[in-house]
């Protein structure tokens, strides 16, 4: 199970990605955005792990042209 400093709540996750609520709303609502669990109280949160992950994927090849 992962330690509650394991797990982001939105704004820290859109604080570390320098993104605004919107932006990642927007994107998760377009599946798009990193992979979130949905609490019983409808809260969200992001674990670290997932967050780095889905940065890992969004990087680009500019060599490659990708």
């Amino acid at each position: 199970m992962p330690r509650p400093r394991d797990l982001l709540t939105v704004e820290e996750a859109c604080y570390e990605l320098r993104v605004a609520r919107s932006t990642f709303y927007e994107w998760r609502a377009k599946r798009r955005g990193p992979k979130c669990i949905k609490l019983p109280n409808g809260g969200i949160r992001i674990r670290r792990t997932d967050l780095e992950r889905w940065l890992e994927d969004q990087e680009e090849d500019l060599d490659n042209g990708k």
